[in-house]
């Protein structure tokens, strides 16, 4: 940014309780690193130039001022993607998961072997979700390394705060699609790790993170590797699927006999942690639930793929989760089903919640439930809570300004004498990427829709 920035309107977050805070006339500047200085709220239009000038910055702000069809929400955070997958979406259905990963998911990603194509996929899919808002991303690249490379490259270069995770696979794959062994997968492993540090090294926008696929594809030594480069590493985030199916569940037992649980096979190989984002969780036990509860793991919640792909209508018990105080986020699992938008997770979310209160009495989930897991709810399963996820005073910038009257959208209709939070409900349950007319990460605008007559 060459200035700071300025928005006057209605702003609509989460607070730290989760609960969901509407501020009218509200005043929220950005100064030109991209951290957030100031909100208020019951801010007087005229009022604005003497309050922006005791901010006393070194420049007069870009002020924007948000029309009677805008208000402002937190970037969504995609706490679960497979980067790889964005060619092959949709495809699959009702295959069970692991017959989906050999007939589908495999044959696609091991396409990424060629840097051309994964830049090729990678720019469409980076670009694809800064569309749809998706500001922060927690991305499992595929198994080579020199692709999840360029996955970060483009990241960095697109501006989207990324998660970046070479894909650990050393058995029960495809020869065509797996490491060669457990050293091979953790030095390339660590080459990523470094490489990544060399291009971002504050972390500022793009962190690594390990990423084994699932322990059915990861030897004991490549897991107790994967353990040991977590533990030297404190500042790594780990992802890896969790309790994803039935079938999953009983070949991963069957692989690792010693352990009564998928909870225990991570803890002992030093993987379930503060800074581990577990995706899927369907089938749990109380005693699971308790340990990722121990262990202030997060769950990457995937309601779309849980429906589509794996064999059965899979209900994860967020409420459960988020009742223990469990960190709970959304993922759109990208190839794992027919939709890569986080609005589409947030109803989906729903539609789920509401099967789980039939099938098993837990209550369902309310949108605003699921917009605190599409924003803040994301940022703490990520660890990135203290940067972003709701307007703090020191957080960094990362906003859509969502216009909710359009020429060519589908969203329900704005009516006189709407609240803003019917307003809200609106889009959230009918809108789309063409109502999210502004994305900014870290101040920067990615994303800007020319005005509309509809709202003008």
């Amino acid at each position: 940014m060459a200035n700071s920035l300025a928005f006057y309107g209605i702003v609509v977050h989460c607070r730290e309780d989760t609960e969901i805070e509407i501020l009218e006339a509200c005043l929220l500047v950005v100064a030109a690193d991209g951290r957030i200085i100031h909100i208020s709220s019951g801010v007087h239009r005229d009022d604005l130039p003497s309050l922006l000038g005791r901010l006393q910055l070194s420049q007069e702000p870009r002020l924007r001022i948000l029309s009677k069809t805008e208000f402002l929400i937190p970037g969504f955070v995609d706490t679960h993607n497979h980067a790889c997958q964005w060619g092959q979406r949709g495809l699959g259905g009702g295959l069970h998961i692991l017959d989906w990963l050999n007939q589908v998911t495999f044959p696609n990603e091991a396409a990424f072997q060629d840097p051309e194509h994964a830049k090729r996929l990678y720019s469409a899919c980076v670009a694809g979700f800064i569309k749809q808002g998706v500001t922060t991303c927690s991305y499992y690249g595929s198994l080579h390394g020199d692709a999840t490379k360029v996955l970060a490259d483009v990241c960095l270069a697109k501006g989207q705060r990324a998660l970046v995770g070479k894909c650990n696979m050393d058995r029960h794959a495809p020869s065509y699609y797996k490491d060669k062994d457990d050293a091979e997968s953790l030095q390339v492993t660590q080459s990523v790790i470094d490489y990544i540090r060399g291009i971002d090294a504050t972390g500022i926008l793009i962190k690594p993170v390990l990423t084994p696929r699932f322990a059915i594809c990861c030897t004991d030594n490549l897991l107790a590797g994967l353990g040991k480069i977590a533990t030297q590493n404190p500042d790594l985030p780990i992802q890896t699927h969790f309790n994803e199916a039935r079938q999953e569940i009983d070949m991963t037992l069957s692989l690792f006999p010693q352990f009564a649980n998928e909870a225990d096979l991570y803890k002992f190989y030093g993987l379930l942690t503060n800074r581990t984002i577990l995706a899927h969780c369907t089938l749990m036990t109380d005693e699971e639930i308790e340990k990722l509860r121990q262990a202030d793991s997060g769950v990457a919640h995937c309601p779309i793929a849980n429906t589509t792909v794996g064999g059965g209508f899979m209900a994860a018990p967020i409420h459960r989760f988020l009742k223990a105080g469990i960190k709970v986020g959304l993922g759109t699992d990208n190839g794992g089903g027919f939709s890569s938008s986080i609005l589409d997770a947030i109803r989906q979310a729903i539609i789920v919640s509401n099967a789980r209160q039939l099938m098993h009495g837990d209550p369902s989930l309310s949108v605003w439930q699921c917009f605190y897991l599409a924003t803040l709810g994301g940022a703490r399963v990520c660890s990135l809570d203290h940067k972003v996820g709701n307007f703090q005073v020191g957080k960094d910038f990362d906003g859509l300004v969502i216009r909710t009257e359009t020429d060519d959208g589908v969203m329900t209709m704005v009516q006189e004498g709407d609240s803003v939070r019917t307003v809200l409900e609106k889009f959230l349950i009918s809108g789309d990427d063409r109502n999210i007319a502004e994305v900014y990460i870290r101040g920067r605008q990615l994303k800007c829709l020319p005005l509309s007559s509809a709202s003008t």
